[in-house]
């Protein structure tokens, strides 16, 4: 059976309108699509409803409003608008509760799916899952209404590769993976990638092969990411700057492009590159496979935020400063930086161990959500930099949103402490910065630097 035919206008629901399925539903409505984004959070769709974006990804909002207004989005908690749809792309979040996948979400919109499920549709699942988990337990799940996998109703694997803060030009331009269940699943996904976004596509052989695909990207970055903050750890040890460092080793070519080292930070944190790698872990394990880099890294990768207190501690010290009285000035508490998302930020043990050795702590972050910020770490975020500022032996930077390019904390000098430190965790300062604040009496400390 021919799935998602070249003729008429195409429709699609998204279950799941979160930080994957929003940017999703808004690029579809942009190309035309007529869509519907499903979510079984009330408050969640009320908001969009309002024309309220609850997450902080740079012309996101606007482009949901743009497809609300013209009437080719819409939002719902109700299933039932599943049925009238040609694609159903399944987003839902995917957790990872120590190595084991916390499939909830998506077992329940499957279930939900599957009563409304009916002939000639095509299923795309994007959520990230373990290898096997779209023949062993999406198949089983929809095959509930009585339809058959690839006879039926199409179904295929599609991963999504986006990252927060790069969310729309990525979906408009980054390469669609397909991985079909049978190969005219894997045909209708294909034609209708290409037909809503226009980006290349990449077929795999299989949904298990397209499932990897993302696990295997996402093992690659934190491994990478584990290697440049050991490398920072060496450096800051021999007095050199890592990233002088990573700079002139990244020239070096290397295959079809050249050694790409990533960039060192106060930690990794967000739903991916914390999550991914142990689900590619267990998935190896279950099958005897023993695999010791994704222990290794993960170690190295949540030991950074320790190691970031310990920088602040050792340059209060220099001053003749403990930690326990002191006042610390947090920029930035979300997991990178442009982006609210507080998912996993390395930021809160870095905070929670300041607070623990007895310092006060300030923290702000524009992007955030001061409610979250709130509930998360137990503080009530100040509404200004200078309000942070005000005092501070140290600022530390643990998220350097493009908004706080206009503090000048020169300009701001008399209002911190006379020997205030500022340790960089994710700013990246030029060395012609460094050397600007240095004269103006800060004293400066960066991962590795």
């Amino acid at each position: 059976m021919e799935f998602l035919s070249d003729q008429g206008n195409t429709s699609a629901a998204v279950i799941g309108m979160g930080y994957v399925g929003s940017p999703i539903a808004a690029v579809l409505a942009e190309q035309g699509v007529n869509v519907v984004g499903i979510d079984v959070d009330p408050e969640l769709v009320a908001g969009l409803a309002r024309r309220r974006c609850a997450f902080s990804e740079p012309g996101l909002a606007e482009l949901l409003c743009d497809g609300l207004d013209s009437g080719r989005l819409s939002v719902s908690t109700d299933y039932d608008l599943v049925a009238g749809v040609d694609v159903v792309i399944i987003s839902v979040g995917t957790p990872v509760r120590g190595t084991e996948l916390v499939d909830d979400y998506l077992r329940s919109a499957c279930a939900e799916l599957a009563k409304r499920l009916r002939r000639g549709q095509l299923v795309i699942l994007k959520s990230t899952v373990p290898p096997g988990t779209t023949r062993d337990v999406v198949v089983p799940l929809l095959e509930e209404s009585g339809l058959v996998a690839g006879k039926d109703f199409g179904l295929a694997f599609c991963p999504e590769r986006l990252s927060e803060g790069h969310a729309l030009r990525e979906l408009r331009t980054f390469p669609i993976i397909v991985g079909g269940l049978c190969r005219e699943s894997a045909a209708a996904a294909a034609r209708f990638w290409r037909r809503t976004i226009g980006v290349e596509i990449i077929s795999c052989e299989s949904p298990e092969s397209a499932e990897t695909v993302k696990l295997a990207s996402n093992w690659w970055i934190d491994h990478n990411i584990a290697m440049a903050n050991e490398l920072a750890k060496l450096c800051g040890a021999l007095d050199v700057d890592v990233l002088e460092v990573i700079s002139a080793a990244n020239t070096m070519p290397k295959g079809s492009g050249n050694v790409n080292i990533l960039l060192p930070s106060v930690g990794v944190g967000g739903s991916c590159l914390t999550k991914d790698p142990w689900m590619v872990w267990r998935a190896a394990r279950d099958r005897d496979v023993q695999l010791n880099t994704i222990g290794a890294a993960r170690e190295v990768n949540d030991s950074m935020p320790g190691y970031t207190v310990d920088l602040i501690v050792e340059e209060l010290a220099k001053s003749g400063r403990r930690p326990d009285g002191a006042k610390i000035a947090v920029l930035g508490v979300a997991f990178k930086n442009n982006t609210g998302d507080l998912r996993a930020t390395p930021a809160l043990p870095v905070v929670t161990m300041l607070r623990e050795a007895g310092a006060e702590v300030a923290v702000f972050d524009p992007l955030a959500d001061p409610g979250e910020v709130k509930k998360l770490f137990d503080l009530v975020p100040v509404q200004t930099a200078r309000e942070a500022l005000a005092g501070a032996d140290c600022i530390a930077v643990l998220a350097w949103h493009d908004e706080f390019t206009e503090i000048d904390f020169v300009a701001l000098r008399d209002l911190v402490a006379p020997a205030c430190v500022i340790v960089d965790g994710r700013a990246y300062y030029p060395r012609s910065t460094i050397e600007h604040l240095r004269r103006h009496g800060y004293a400066y400390r960066g991962i590795g630097r």
